[in-house]
């Protein structure tokens, strides 16, 4: 801990136990938190260390055929309970991602109710695990054998979740691992581990068997036996390409990986729609969160006929939001997750001008805030352009032909999601079957999740799907037996 002096009311509390095997965890080495606003500390929390976690593993492993044996009702309930607490607890949660993310609270306010919402939906699947009977008479050698399907639980999990969605993208992978029968141990981001260990709060007051969950804040370094222990059957990151693809290499050979890396949208403005409406959704997709999510609008690709209306409406609309204190209810837009960010942002924007893009609006920093920029003419192989930026930074470029900006979606080494506004059904649907990423949102723009739906991407945006079911689907594997009649 530094000492340094405090904001009164901006105080998340200090030393917050970790969780191990289900029970508090208390040590002298602890993570400070600090209030993305205002720079300074607002808590701490326990850092474990490389000894904990592989405490937490050795219980994890031991608690897999506990697990296994709960029954689903038992498992539906448990995340029923975090439900309910979550509810009671919303106000103080949206506070906490408010302090430790930097998030407007309208904004913290919903991820907390998103939160609420995928607990209630792997509460849901719990009980709809089900398996088939599959007919094995298609040969002569299958008459008289009948054969069943049951999906199993893979065993321990290990999870490693981001600081942008801290609350929410815990749900989405303890949600269904608790709901697939699995254990698990979770390493939240360093800079927001506050509210992952609100979740391991919730789980404590529940009948979950001992050992079930650990929620470890503590180093790469220390979090290192989560990729090297082959007795975590299953590895679920969500974070940088970067990192994602070497924690893969790294990976235990004998388990699964489910990656949800990066992106930098494109969203597709086509002829003939509603300018208004787009620029409003485009405006809210490329700078809430301070564009610090995976799907922000990053690429605004804008049929010729409509690209002087939409230029207007976006710097009109990008003007107006008003930047600052997050804990403040009039503000739009939050601070990055640190001053190292947006000056990086800044350096980006920096390159691209340097380079003969064009400031179309923003392109201020004060401290960890940046103002909503948008860029034009930005070439190719700028990182504005061809990285993902993971900030209020978008870039506008003019088409003629709605094939021409399929391909400019496509030149891309990621794949998350594409938005497509357009009212030609043909061209939805060709954007549908061309466009090489894991979801296309016509009529909206690709920062658009509801929880329920299958999420993950093409190229070096990862492997697997997330989303309550299809996590899911990559918690468990199929069993067969076979019987003969």
């Amino acid at each position: 801990m530094t000492g340094r002096a405090r904001h009164p009311g901006r105080e998340l509390g200090d030393a917050h136990p970790a969780w191990l095997a289900g029970r508090p965890l208390r040590r002298d080495s602890l993570l400070e938190v600090l209030d993305k606003f205002t720079g300074e500390p607002a808590g701490s929390v326990v850092r474990a260390a490389r000894e904990d976690v592989a405490a937490a593993i050795d219980a994890a492993h031991d608690a897999a055929t506990a697990m296994r044996r709960l029954p689903a009702w038992r498992r539906r309930d448990c995340l029923l309970h975090v439900v309910q607490r979550l509810i009671e607890r919303s106000e103080d949660c949206a506070r906490v991602l408010a302090i430790e993310v930097g998030k407007p609270l309208r904004d913290a306010r919903n991820e907390v109710a998103r939160a609420i919402d995928t607990f209630r939906l792997a509460a849901e699947e719990a009980t709809r695990i089900v398996g088939e009977e599959l007919p094995l008479d298609v040969s002569p050698r299958g008459e008289g054998l009948a054969g069943i399907v049951r999906r199993v639980p893979v065993g321990p999990c290990a999870l490693i979740t981001p600081f942008n969605f801290p609350l929410n993208l815990v749900a989405h992978k303890v949600g269904p691992a608790l709901a697939a029968g699995c254990p698990f141990v979770l390493k939240p981001a360093s800079s927001t581990p506050r509210s992952a260990l609100i979740v391991a709060e919730l789980l404590a007051e529940t009948e979950l068997p001992p050992g079930s969950f650990s929620v470890l804040p503590c180093t790469s370094e220390a979090a290192a036996p989560l990729v090297d222990d082959e007795r975590m059957r299953l590895l679920s990151f969500t974070g940088s390409a970067a990192v994602g693809w070497n924690l893969r290499a790294r990976a235990a050979r004998k388990r699964h990986v489910t990656l949800e890396l990066g992106g930098n949208a494109a969203c597709i403005v086509d002829d003939g729609v509603d300018v208004a409406h787009a620029a409003a959704r485009i405006v809210s997709g490329a700078f809430q969160q301070a564009g610090q999510s995976c799907i922000s609008v990053q690429r605004i690709l804008v049929h010729r006929r409509v690209s002087d209306a939409l230029r207007e409406a976006l710097i009109a609309r990008a003007n107006t939001l008003r930047c600052g204190d997050p804990l403040d209810e009039a503000t739009e837009l939050g601070p990055l997750v640190s001053v190292q960010d947006a000056r990086r942002i800044e350096a980006v924007v920096a390159a691209a001008l340097a380079r003969g893009a064009r400031l179309l609006c923003g392109g201020v920093r004060d401290g960890a805030c940046f103002a909503p920029t948008l860029l034009e003419g930005v070439p190719d192989d700028a990182d504005a352009a061809c990285e993902e930026v993971f900030g209020p930074l978008a870039t506008f470029e003019v088409f003629d032909e709605f094939d021409a900006a399929l391909r400019r979606t496509n030149a891309s080494r990621y794949g998350l999601q594409a938005g497509v506004f357009t009212n030609d059904l043909a061209h939805a649907m060709r954007a549908f079957d061309e466009l090489e990423v894991g979801g296309v949102i016509v009529g909206d723009i690709p920062s658009l999740r509801v929880d329920a739906m299958p999420y993950g991407g093409a190229k070096d945006s990862g492997v697997g799907r997330e989303g309550v079911r299809y996590a899911i689907a990559e918690m468990t594997e199929p069993r067969l037996l076979v019987l003969r009649r």
